[in-house]
């Protein structure tokens, strides 16, 4: 087994290092503020774009996943420098670079989103994700270091909370039979990517050659809109039916004036207003790991929520 190191400690971050812990693997995560230690996890607390620390802590890692992200209207700033960082590390240890990507570099787009498609956002976010990727790609393609990028629709599962479109806003909700809200059409076929789906991938990725030097997307399950995935919570919870509504567009401009995260949604209105379906063929073609069953993933997510203080 080998040693990994985890930038980031949010849901993708905790879940990857989790999992790459009990694959038995030595894992040391860096976030600014660190955390008490866990079994088979060294936390350790220090800057990332602090690159002669970041570089120490990865010598004689086998991969750096880079799982952070900073708060969402401060993208634009401070990715460049956190991308930059992990970049230099991996070509001074020779580690792997395992990037955590989205999809928002491709922008609006007409059928199902493929990894041959361009990076042509428009949005401020999506051009600097999409800036991102390709700094890397190119590092790789100079020979410099060894990279690859996995990239996940919108988490869901156990474990995402606050930052998930079917998380902190919608399952406590349903659990108690209460209506919930939904960003732009909730008829739209939408994909959710499973959050331990996208561990596995990470996982995956870093171990495996073939996979270095592109992107790939994560097994994600087919698409399904909010209201039919509201409708298996509701039905798993035994609240339902579920009863969803559309935010009107005019109460959340008025929200965004309050609320940094809700005036930043207007960039990717567009993946919610229309079909937003991922194509993972490529990733379950290639390599082991599988999307988790539509019942399994909203069974797990139910049981950790019922499981927390705040859904009692």
């Amino acid at each position: 087994m080998s040693l990994h190191v985890v930038v980031g400690f949010g849901p993708a971050g905790a879940a990857t290092a989790r999992l790459l812990a009990e694959q038995g693997h030595s894992v040391r995560v860096v976030t600014r503020a660190g955390r008490s230690p866990e079994p088979g996890i060294e936390h350790l607390a220090l800057d990332a774009t602090d690159l002669p620390q970041l570089t120490a802590v990865a010598q004689g890692a086998a991969a750096i996943h880079h799982c952070a992200a900073p708060p969402y209207h401060r993208w634009v700033r401070e990715w460049p420098p956190l991308v930059a960082s992990v970049c230099a590390a991996a070509e001074d240890t020779g580690a792997v670079l395992v990037m955590l990507g989205n999809l928002y570099g491709y922008g609006p787009v007409d059928g199902p989103l493929t990894e041959e498609l361009p990076l042509a956002a428009t949005g401020p976010k999506g051009r600097v994700r999409a800036a991102a990727w390709e700094r890397v790609r190119t590092l790789h393609e100079q020979g410099r270091i060894k990279a690859v990028e996995v990239r996940a629709s919108d988490f869901f599962g156990p474990g995402v909370t606050d930052g998930g479109h079917l998380a902190g806003r919608v399952v406590p909700a349903l659990l108690r039979g209460r209506p919930v809200s939904a960003l732009g059409d909730p008829d739209a076929p939408h994909s959710w990517t499973y959050l331990p789906d996208v561990a596995a991938a990470m996982a995956e990725a870093a171990g495996e050659e073939r996979a270095w030097g592109r992107a790939w997307h994560v097994p994600t399950e087919p698409a399904l809109s909010v209201r039919e995935m509201a409708d298996r919570l509701a039905a798993e919870a035994g609240t339902g039916p579920a009863v969803v509504r559309r935010i009107p567009p005019a109460v959340l401009g008025l929200a965004g004036l309050f609320s940094p995260l809700l005036r930043e949604l207007k960039e990717i209105r567009y993946q919610f207003d229309r079909p937003f379906v991922v194509d993972s063929s490529a990733f379950e073609s290639a390599f082991a790991v599988r999307a988790t069953p539509v019942d399994e993933q909203v069974k797990a997510t139910l049981d950790w929520w019922r499981a927390r203080p705040t859904a009692r």
